[in-house]
């Protein structure tokens, strides 16, 4: 796929996403000049694989097979430095 594709999969997710009423955290347009400035304040994200996801699954036909999609997650249960406090049934 090409940039400018992937790019505008990402933005139109984004839309719907914002559309329903739900709000995604800072990280999900920061461009690779951010990154490099935040890498230490959002190290999180990075060492949890964390942001977005775009194919078309290599057959070049995203329109008809791609997908797009955000990994968020609420800490790591394999890295104790990510572990979060769980409290009646919920993470914190």
């Amino acid at each position: 796929m090409k940039r400018s594709e992937i790019n505008l999969a990402v933005k139109e997710m984004q839309h719907m996403i914002e559309k329903i009423g739900y709000f995604l955290p800072p990280f999900r347009n920061f461009t690779p000049k951010e990154w490099e400035n935040k890498i230490h304040e959002y190290v999180e994200v990075k060492d949890n694989l964390l942001g977005w996801d775009v194919t078309d699954c290599g057959k070049g036909k995203f329109d008809k097979v791609g997908f797009t999609l955000i990994t968020l997650r609420n800490g790591n249960v394999k890295n104790k430095k990510y572990k979060k406090l769980m409290l009646k049934n919920c993470y914190i």
